[in-house]
């Protein structure tokens, strides 16, 4: 069994939540050629690096990246750093010939998303992003329902993807509020998610029509260390101003000729993590929304939707459960998306979500970003490089 040696760059939530992925992903899916060895970390942080080998089991762990990229015995490498930092270390990681995983959004633009899939490619490496709602066994099964025809002409899409984890007016103004550090607001937040998961359902958006508003205009500036969504500042705290949208609504119209309608929202007060998708055809429509992963409401007569379980037949939910009724989680999800990874590495064709994906989600991004500025609509370029939402 040939062995991957794994470099993680960044061990937050995200990072500890690939390392066990890459650990889980030997279990679920014993056939797949190689195996993740969590080899070196890297973070600026004493403790992460500490939690790093003491928690996860790597090897060694260091403080800068370039580290990790240097050394030769490195294979694959997780980036799951803050956004203003992937353009760099996602350039460096291709130029060092690593095959990468990469958190969305992958760029802070549409044009660092297209420079880090063009390095990519000029490098030939394999990649991943971190669009993990694909990976749903009940997604797997709406999609095979669509593709088939079971639906009909698809003429509407639905996407709404509401959060509370700024609903806070305390909450404290970290880099995800700052364009030059995050680019935008919940647009490459949580709605690239929506755009990414309506494409894979329903096809290729192609052009954009949106609107943004900001509701939380100034925050209380960070105390020494806040980096997470949930940091929170004082009431006599000095304040800075938000940057970057707090919604965003989004008329879409996709290559098949239907109507996309998405809006997302970082500051609702109620939805905990309320992602839904809907589609709707000639003969009849589904449902699916992330806080019940494990249903798909569907529905093709007039008597209206009945609720599926998720079970065997439904993608990969047998590799976890053993029927219908005991659920699947968020962590596995990203089991599935490293496995998929993995089996691209070992088999040296595109299966996970690429670096191409991250470009294409990126681009309704900026085109719904100028559509919100220009109150016109826009036409999304379609990316070069080998997509996997169509394939």
């Amino acid at each position: 069994m040939k062995k991957l040696n794994v470099g993680l760059i960044s061990v937050g939530w995200m990072g500890r939540l690939h390392s066990r992925a890459y650990l889980a992903a030997a279990h679920h899916y014993p056939e797949i050629p190689v195996r993740a060895v969590l080899a070196r970390a890297a973070d600026p942080d004493q403790r992460g690096r500490d939690h790093a080998v003491d928690v996860l089991g790597y090897a060694a762990a260091v403080a800068d990246y370039r580290e990790v990229l240097a050394d030769p015995d490195i294979d694959v490498v997780s980036i799951c750093a803050p956004n203003f930092l992937h353009r760099e270390i996602a350039l460096a990681t291709a130029a060092a010939g690593k095959h990468f995983w990469i958190e969305k959004p992958m760029g802070r633009s549409a044009e660092e998303s297209r420079e880090i899939a063009e390095a990519a490619a000029s490098a030939g490496v394999t990649t991943a992003v971190g669009f993990n709602y694909r990976h749903v066994p009940a997604i797997a099964r709406a999609r095979s329902l669509v593709r088939s025809g079971a639906l009909g002409e698809i003429t509407n899409v639905r996407v709404s993807f509401l959060a509370d984890y700024s609903s806070d007016p305390l909450g404290a103004l970290t880099w995800r509020f700052e364009r030059a550090r995050s680019g935008s607001g919940v647009l490459g937040d949580l709605l690239s998610h929506g755009f990414d998961l309506a494409q894979y359902l329903a096809g290729p958006i192609t052009r954009v029509s949106a609107d943004t508003e900001t509701f939380i205009r100034r925050r209380p500036l960070p105390s020494a260390g806040a980096a997470s969504h949930f940091s929170r500042g004082t009431v006599d705290a000095p304040t800075g101003e938000v940057e970057n949208e707090d919604y965003a609504v989004v008329t879409a119209r996709f290559e098949n000729g239907a109507i996309g309608v998405f809006d997302s929202s970082r500051i609702a007060i109620g939805p905990h993590a309320e992602y839904t998708i809907e589609v709707y055809g000639t003969r009849g429509s589904l449902r699916w929304d992330f806080q019940r992963l494990n249903e798909l409401q569907f529905a093709d007569d007039a008597s209206g939707y009945r609720t599926i379980m998720a079970g065997r037949e439904f993608g990969d939910f047998a590799r976890f459960q053993p029927g219908a009724g005991t659920s699947m989680g968020f962590d596995d999800l990203k089991t599935i998306e490293a496995s998929l990874f993995l089996q691209s590495v070992a088999e040296g064709r595109q299966i996970a979500p690429s670096a191409a994906d991250g470009w294409a989600a990126a681009e309704i991004t900026d085109a719904a970003l100028r559509s919100a500025e220009t109150h016109q609509w826009v036409t999304v370029p379609r990316v070069a490089g080998t997509t996997t939402f169509d394939a």
